[in-house]
């Protein structure tokens, strides 16, 4: 994320637990330049803290949401407690892909010779996230950087390391044909249909299975859910439209038939 020189209230930061006293733990803001923030007994746990070092502890690594800022006194209040797990979870991998994208931003650095702060600004004015550019450039390449002035050679060097180092999100999902002809050249129109089944789209995959007359499986893969629905739907109609208009019958099903008994 963008480094801010102070944190916003209501929001998630990785702290460093630095020192735990009896009623107060201090911890260090990984992500605002180590900045001191305090936790208070209160804001530990749940119920009736007895031990605070029961809960936290020096060296560990928490995520605790901001209570209150006051820039001119140097306070950072946070809480503990009113983080739950699957919150605490998404900061964490946040935090961490972070990291990465940080040390890739290094590796731009050393072998093109720009300056690194150079680099995060620049990405965290369009993107919020470094970590969100690198994905965006792995999937998409050369449009990932638009509105991005970089010298040629250090869009290069950022655009092989995406490609080299983000492991692109994929999801697949499923759905049958159904191709009837009672034309004596309709294994050709049904190969027809097939073959429309399977256009070209950008980063999706799309396989046809043969199940048993006359269904077919069509699998898509691609990077989201959104794209692999619009490219199944396309498939599907495509090779629908190619029976219907040589006089046989097309019909797309989200699950297999099931046979009667």
């Amino acid at each position: 994320m963008n480094e801010r020189d102070w944190p916003s209230e209501g929001e998630l930061v990785v702290c460093t637990v630095a020192n735990v006293k009896d009623f107060v733990a201090f911890v260090k803001l990984d992500e605002y330049g180590g900045r001191q923030g305090l936790i208070p007994i209160s804001e530990v746990a749940t119920g009736w803290v007895k031990y605070i070092r029961d809960f936290i502890r020096e060296g560990q690594k928490v995520v605790c949401k901001v209570l209150n800022v006051d820039p001119s006194r140097g306070h950072i209040d946070l809480s503990l407690k009113d983080v739950n797990d699957h919150q605490r979870r998404e900061k964490i991998r946040e935090w961490k892909n972070e990291q990465k994208a940080k040390k890739w931003i290094g590796f731009v650095s050393q072998s093109t010779g720009a300056p690194p702060e150079q680099l995060q600004t620049a990405i965290y004015q369009k993107y919020g996230f470094l970590y969100s550019f690198f994905e965006d450039a792995a999937i998409h390449g050369e449009d990932a950087l638009k509105g991005l002035t970089f010298e040629r050679k250090v869009a290069d060097a950022l655009l092989e390391n995406a490609r080299t180092n983000v492991r692109i999100p994929r999801v697949t999902i499923s759905g049958y044909l159904d191709l009837t002809s009672t034309k004596s050249d309709g294994v050709n129109i049904i190969r027809r249909a097939l073959r429309s089944a399977q256009p070209r789209i950008a980063d999706v995959d799309i396989d046809l299975i043969y199940v048993g007359s006359p269904t077919y499986r069509i699998k898509v893969t691609a990077p989201d859910y959104k794209q692999a629905e619009k490219a199944i739907e396309k498939a599907a109609t495509a090779a629908i439209r190619v029976m219907e208009k040589a006089g046989g019958t097309g019909k797309f099903n989200r699950k297999p038939k099931t046979k009667a008994a």
